[in-house]
């Protein structure tokens, strides 16, 4: 590795870092640090159900006082912006999040984009105001992921010109609703829209469920949900509709109507494609979801930084501690002395600093789609795959690294006052929720080998697959590195991809590049080749039918669709370094970056190996490179995690009081 000589860590070094980080959204940023440092957005200690759950609105009342969701929110808001805002709240509240994304993001959302002016005008100041609680009653218990498979219906009566909205078997039962249990008073209920006895797919109907005084309207069965396993302040439940009747104009109505005459017509033709334009206008809410597993990553490794930072253990061979201790205390080691720790934390350390540039980039693209009154279909559908391959790697990740944040401050990270337990419990279920993870990864596979085709928009893995066996010939849809600064990157090197310096960012694209396209290829040819008896049937009859032959080839096609998004994050590293001009802030985001891209070579080692990307010697290297880097970046540590902006009022962990001060809570 090319040799790099940095200085201790300035303040405004710092402060770059931070700046990078930011991106365009520092104003926002800023705004919501200066929001969520109100004491009174934080978690309540030990508090029950009921008590955390009115804490929490208690709390959403606080912000919107502020004025932050009228400026943001609705029609004339900032999509961007109203995206920051969400995921910031999770520093302060994961259950604050959740609540203020189901309410905002969800229920508002539904309004906004699958709305028209008469509900704009009717509902949007109001459920902003929070004067109109809303849940969002998507998934039912007998579908989740399967959107187009809900078993309510809402059908129109011309008689009294209402829709019926009904939930015809147990598995119809709305389910893990937050707000249902107990604050919301309407629903945006998403049904099988029956019209004249024919089904128009799924649509959405603004249904009230509770009166002022909190009861169930008839018809409308609530059921609480109970404990979780984190998210205490989120009132989930179930929903049940018996026949349950509304105004016709309650349908959101902005891709399907029903007019007087209880004729349905709508700007799309094509089922398919009119479901997924409706959930696609919806992808602010998945975005959201992958931000805040995000933000509150961050605060778990940098509480296990500063934590590593002044904990000592275990004395020094040689009797001294490598920073010269404190008093009384120079023969044991900081925690972050040991390159052992460093290994846990760094990686994942680097890996945040990658998934943040990566999210800033992917929120860009959806402030721009959401702004233009005529996005481009294309762009619309890439949009929708980036949004599910990085929700699921910022969950995935999250997940990891709390727990590993947790584990590195021993007991300590175990005591509910020092927050790792909380964040772990609360993040846990972002794997599968907006989306499960496994799921989202095979879309954005799905995706890239049909190169976003309107043919295949119904999305059934049936008709997927026949379409990709017909018209996937030798090659797939390219994805070039397009981009002017990441094509400067690759032009200024000459190293090849086989022998080249893996500190090198140009060998490094390159051999994201060549992972993702040769896997992407190899799926294809799997798909070809689905057809073989042989290791594909699965019931013995002798034949391979649909099922089988897509099951037969899951496993590359998830792959397909991880490698792909870790190109996508290496990219968004790439070019975020590229654009920061301080010196000494370019050249640390330079060792995080390659400790990111080496380290997901790491994982991914055996692929690199069995198909001689690497040989031994550079495995070795590899390996070698990542406790050099770890190394090289201790002197930088609690520099990356203060970059991240996060204010003093929101970390709140009770073992960083300060070292030596108290040795009971200092453990």
């Amino acid at each position: 590795m090319t040799e790099q000589h940095l200085s201790p860590t300035s303040a405004e070094t710092i402060a770059a870092l931070r700046a990078a980080l930011d991106g365009p959204w520092a104003t926002a940023r800023d705004r919501m640090r200066e929001i969520t440092a109100d004491p009174a957005l934080r978690d309540g200690p030990d508090l029950d159900i009921p008590r955390a759950r009115a804490r929490v609105l208690t709390q959403m009342r606080t912000i919107a006082a502020t004025g932050w969701p009228t400026e943001v929110l609705g029609v004339d808001g900032d999509p961007g912006e109203a995206v920051i805002g969400i995921e910031s709240l999770a520093l302060a509240s994961v259950s604050l999040m959740v609540k203020s994304g189901v309410q905002w993001g969800l229920f508002g959302g539904a309004v906004e984009n699958l709305g028209t002016e008469r509900h704009h005008d009717r509902y949007l100041t109001p459920l902003i105001d929070l004067d109109l609680l809303g849940c969002f009653a998507m998934t039912e218990i007998g579908h989740g992921s399967d959107v187009q498979q809900l078993e309510t219906t809402a059908e129109y009566d011309p008689a009294t010109d209402e829709i019926v909205v009904h939930s015809p078997t147990p598995s119809a039962t709305k389910d893990y609703i937050g707000g249902a249990a107990e604050h919301a008073r309407m629903a945006a209920v998403f049904a099988r829209l029956i019209v004249s006895g024919e089904d128009h797919g799924v649509h959405c109907v603004l249904v009230p469920i509770r009166d002022e005084d909190g009861a169930d309207l008839p018809g409308v069965t609530t059921v609480d949900d109970g404990r979780k396993g984190g998210l205490a302040g989120v009132d989930n439940g179930r929903i049940s509709f018996d026949q349950v009747r509304v105004p016709r104009e309650n349908l959101l109505n902005r891709w399907g109507d029903i007019d007087e005459e209880g004729v349905y017509s709508s700007p799309i033709d094509h089922r398919g494609k009119r479901f997924f334009t409706m959930l696609g206008t919806l992808v602010r809410g998945r975005i959201s979801v992958g931000g805040a597993a995000g933000a509150a990553t961050r605060l778990a490794l940098l509480i296990a930084v500063r934590y590593a930072e002044q904990r000592r253990q275990f004395a020094s061979p040689t009797g001294t501690a490598p920073d010269g201790g404190g008093p009384g205390e120079t023969d044991e080691v900081l925690l972050l002395d040991y390159r052992a720790h460093r290994l846990r934390l760094l990686p994942r350390l680097a890996r945040s600093y990658a998934l943040a540039f990566a999210q800033n980039e992917l929120v860009a693209t959806m402030d721009e789609i959401q702004r233009d009154p005529d996005p481009d279909p294309v762009a619309r559908r890439e949009l929708e795959a980036q949004a599910a391959g990085l929700k699921a790697a910022n969950t995935w990740h999250a997940n990891d690294a709390i727990q590993t944040a947790r584990e590195a401050c021993g007991g300590a990270g175990y005591m509910a006052e020092n927050r790792l337990t909380d964040l772990r419990a609360d993040i846990d279920v972002f794997a599968t929720f907006e989306g499960d993870n496994t799921v989202l990864t095979q879309l954005v596979a799905k995706e890239l080998l049909t190169a976003y085709s309107d043919e295949v928009s119904d999305y059934g893995a049936v008709g997927w697959l026949r379409f990709v066996a017909e018209t996937v010939v030798g090659t797939v849809r390219e994805r070039a590195a397009t981009r002017t600064v990441l094509q400067t990157i690759l032009d200024r090197s000459d190293q090849t991809l086989e022998e080249g310096d893996l500190s090198d960012p140009a060998v490094q694209l390159r051999m994201f590049e060549d992972r993702a396209q040769h896997v992407l290829e190899t799926a294809a040819r799997r798909l070809r080749g689905a057809d073989s008896v042989e290791g594909n049937d699965l019931d013995g009859d002798g034949e391979v039918d649909d099922f089988e032959r897509f099951d037969a080839v899951q496993d590359h096609i998830l792959m397909a669709g991880r490698v792909h998004i870790e190109q996508l994050i290496l990219e968004a590293f790439s070019a975020a370094v590229e654009q920061t001009e301080h010196a000494q802030a370019r050249e640390i985001l330079d060792l995080v970056r390659t400790l990111f891209a080496l380290d997901s070579i790491d994982r991914d080692k055996a692929w690199f190996l069995e198909h001689r990307r690497l040989s031994v010697e550079r495995s070795k290297a590899v390996t070698r490179h990542i406790g050099e880097l770890v190394d090289r970046l201790r002197p930088h540590a609690a520099a990356l995690v203060d970059a991240f902006g996060i204010p003093e009022e929101l970390i709140d962990s009770a073992m960083l009081d300060g070292p030596g001060t108290d040795p009971v809570r200092n453990r």
